[in-house]
């Protein structure tokens, strides 16, 4: 009996697409922050802007489900 706990092959293809998750999430929040007419960061730390955090927590989760399903296949 077999006991296959670790697969390298398995953990390796995981880390890669986490980590091309994490890029391509990240350039599309690049790409949505220079798109909008004013500085995300300084308008929702600064300004503390709580509508604009929460249209953004949503853009976020939004781009991340698109992610996850196109990794995911």
């Amino acid at each position: 009996m077999e006991f296959q706990f670790l697969n390298l092959a398995a953990v390796f293809s995981s880390i890669v697409f986490a980590l091309l998750g994490v890029v391509v999430f990240a350039l599309c929040f690049v790409i949505i922050d220079k798109l909008t007419p004013y500085q995300l960061w300084l308008e929702i730390v600064e300004k503390q802007n709580m509508a604009l955090a929460i249209v953004v927590a949503a853009l976020c989760l939004g781009i991340s489900i698109i992610v996850a399903a196109a990794i995911h296949g």
